[in-house]
């Protein structure tokens, strides 16, 4: 189940070469192909190769699977790392589709969020991390929200998730698991020992909800 590369270098040069693929049949197919990104340091060097690809980005569209709920040039936004390491270039020309708005709350920012991320439909490539406590995009142990964001019969796109959970514990804006289960193609990005100790032996945490499921392929790419 998990494809080990010697360094995150190896990794990243799989990573691109998947989602380009997935990218250009999305445009083949439908006229647009759709990336969900994510924050943390596991997809800086992916994100560097595709924002040279030569792709027809003006046909892309490009969200996440969660952010901060702070302003976009914060060190802690999502936002503000895609926009510095992929959408440049060559990738300039992508529409973004953010999840954080200037919104009163993140339940706010979600619900202005939802009918945008529901329109795109089903995402050609969805990148994701996973922190040691087994959560995926910011469907975190402990959250109050994290039954409603794991409902895979929930109709819910987005949902706001309030401060207190999650490093740092601020508040966040996610996908929920019927949208992440939706798209085509997954890669699972993670490094160190003990994040493959969580996918390979322990079972009920967020990330398993994907691992487990047989509707849509998902890869997890490793490195010490």
């Amino acid at each position: 189940m998990i494809e080990t590369f010697a360094d995150a270098e190896a990794l990243a040069d799989t990573a691109c070469a998947a989602t380009a693929a997935a990218l250009s049949a999305g445009i083949a197919a439908r006229g647009l192909g759709v990336l969900i990104g994510t924050g943390g340091r596991s997809p800086h060097a992916i994100y560097d190769r595709l924002a040279r690809a030569e792709l027809d980005w003006s046909r892309v569209v490009v969200t996440l699977s969660d952010d901060r709920f702070v302003p976009s040039d914060d060190p802690a936004s999502n936002e503000g790392l895609v926009r510095e390491r992929l959408l440049i270039g060559r990738a300039a020309s992508a529409r973004f589709e953010p999840l954080r708005y200037d919104a009163p709350s993140p339940e706010a920012s979600g619900d202005l969020a939802e009918p945008r991320i529901a329109a795109l439909g089903p995402a050609d490539m969805l990148f994701l991390g996973m922190g040691e406590d087994g959560h995926v995009a910011s469907l975190i142990p402990g959250s109050p929200m994290l039954a409603a964001g794991m409902d895979p019969a929930g109709s819910r796109h987005v949902l706001g998730v309030p401060a207190g959970v999650g490093s740092p514990p601020v508040a966040r804006i996610t996908l929920t698991l019927p949208a992440l289960l939706a798209a085509r193609e997954t890669l699972i990005l993670i490094a160190g020992a003990r994040k493959r100790e969580i996918v390979e032996t322990e079972r009920g945490l967020p990330v398993h909800a994907l691992l487990e499921q047989a509707k849509r392929p998902v890869r997890v790419l490793w490195t010490p």
